[in-house]
């Protein structure tokens, strides 16, 4: 297949090498010239990436690189775009790609947090399949030399659609990119079953305090989830899958629950056991900083999402609240007036979402 991926972090560059490994037409394009992506540069200059794989060995592929100022009419040839960069910039990206798109492609979402919204926002006039993902097939990190070093790789991957007619499309693209997949009920579902919306929030926010102290020289998954803390972490799912109830979501499903789904197979553990394993043996290193993306991205654009939809739909999310509050006064931002709520998503998008995933 032809496939545009469109971010240049570690996701988008490592799925770029993968896909192109097994055969696809991959193009890699830069998204924005505001940043600076010394990854992106060193893929371009050497013509594709190294990719250190424990699973399937190693391995290099050449990746075609477009960058922020060249030509998008690429995204028209494309059968299937990849969005890959933090969700903070996804109405942008879908806003600037939307003269490109056009009927019969397919939009998938690596991960969204309920980016649907805002294709059916900007590209309403099209006849696109939006795939959402509940995280991204491949964790990963890329060195200073542009190797992508992968360190776990998702035994599943759930997928929301949208609209539920392409549910039958979705899954031959999604058979072909060759990532085992399910589809969720609902893309509300997917959007919230993101994992970074419990461990990244809570997590980063009570390793402020190791972070600042080792300088960077910590690994958050290793160290932070005591007891106690993790006490919050189940507070706060339970708020997340009383929403995700209160939107027609039917399965209760624990974040550490879809944690084992995506990440063990024929396990046999206790779902909580299988996470404290991937926290202890497969986890990446970090936070290095306190104002990472982890509370950048993950408190505004999942916690206020998740506040703002439990206002919506009636339901009570005081833990999701109160970590909202503590981290804006910890890196002073006002998370909720910059982030993704119901109101800038489009609450028509919502009510489109919500009667289509309604079984």
């Amino acid at each position: 297949m032809k496939i545009a991926i469109i971010g240049t972090g570690n996701v988008g560059s490592t799925l770029a090498a993968d896909l192109s490994h097994k055969g696809h037409d991959v193009t890699l394009i830069k998204s924005s010239k505001n940043y600076e992506s010394p990854c992106f540069d060193g893929i371009k200059k050497k013509g594709g990436m190294k990719v250190l794989d424990p699973y399937m060995g190693d391995y290099y592929s050449e990746i075609k690189c477009l960058d922020s100022d060249d030509d998008k009419t690429i995204l028209a040839e494309a059968e299937v775009i990849i969005v890959t960069v933090q969700t903070t910039f996804h109405e942008n990206v879908i806003k600037d790609i939307s003269r490109y798109v056009k009927d019969g492609q397919a939009l998938i979402l690596e991960p969204g947090y309920l980016s649907t919204c805002y294709c059916i926002k900007y590209c309403n006039d099209k006849d696109l399949t939006i795939i959402e993902a509940e995280s991204s097939p491949i964790d990963c990190r890329i060195d200073g030399n542009c190797d992508s070093h992968v360190l776990f790789k998702n035994v599943l991957n759930p997928f929301g659609v949208y609209p539920r007619k392409k549910k039958a499309f979705a899954d031959s693209i999604l058979e072909l990119l060759g990532y085992p997949y399910r589809f969720t009920e609902s893309v509300f579902e997917a959007a919230l079953h993101n994992p970074n919306l419990i461990v990244h929030t809570v997590g980063a926010l009570f390793s402020i305090p190791r972070v600042e102290y080792t300088k960077g020289e910590y690994w958050m998954y290793k160290e932070v989830f005591t007891p106690h803390v993790w006490n919050v972490c189940e507070e706060l799912d339970e708020e997340r899958m009383n929403v995700l109830s209160a939107v027609g979501v039917k399965h209760r499903q624990s974040y550490v629950e879809a944690c084992k789904e995506r990440n063990f197979s024929n396990d046999n553990r206790a779902p909580i056991d299988c996470f404290f394993d991937y926290a202890k043996n497969s986890s990446p290193k970090g936070p290095s900083v306190p104002d990472s993306r982890y509370l950048t991205e993950d408190v505004s654009q999942g916690l206020v999402l998740l506040e703002s939809l439990g206002r919506h739909f009636n339901v009570a999310t005081p833990t999701c609240s109160s970590l909202i509050t503590l981290a804006g006064k910890a890196l002073k931002r006002d998370f909720r007036k910059e982030g993704r709520n119901v109101e800038r998503l489009g609450d028509a998008a919502i009510s489109t979402i919500y009667e289509d995933g309604l079984w």
